[in-house]
């Protein structure tokens, strides 16, 4: 998962150096989420909880973090010579929706169909999830007709 945003620095969220090692960031991560979760800091912190998260996962994974460090060089190498920063959208993903938060941050909404459809069904229902509702129920209706049932 890529943060798109030209205004947001996964590094500068988390609070680390961009040459931070992998514990130094899931530290800075652990520390930061327990100020901001919503269940501790109270209301109003969905949105920096969000993109804590976002930044968490952009960086936890080598190889997203390795895509993500060649785009913000890129980009400062940009605006270094007066360039615009190339933009992108959430919907280049090749793997589709990602979620930005809970325990399955970074995963893809159609991985998550054949991993715990029950995790999507709880999520359709909370409103956290709102955004993804019609997503979930055409992936959901999709896996339902494409699943032989095995009736006695």
């Amino acid at each position: 998962m890529h943060i798109s945003s030209p205004d947001v620095d996964c590094y500068e969220i988390l609070q680390v150096h961009p040459r931070a090692h992998p514990q130094v960031i899931t530290a800075a991560y652990r520390a930061l989420a327990r100020m901001l979760h919503p269940d501790y800091a109270g209301e109003h912190t969905d949105a920096p909880m969000a993109r804590l998260n976002r930044a968490y996962a952009t960086l936890r994974d080598p190889e997203s973090r390795r895509d993500y460090d060649r785009q913000r060089a890129a980009a400062t190498a940009s605006r270094a010579e007066g360039r615009s920063r190339p933009s992108t959208s959430p919907a280049s993903d090749p793997r589709g929706t990602v979620l930005p938060y809970g325990r399955y941050a970074g995963w893809a909404l159609r991985d998550l169909v054949r991993h715990d459809p029950d995790y999507l069904r709880w999520l359709m229902r909370h409103p956290s999830g709102r955004q993804f509702r019609v997503e979930i129920e055409r992936m959901l209706e999709q896996r339902a007709t494409s699943t032989p049932s095995h009736r006695r």
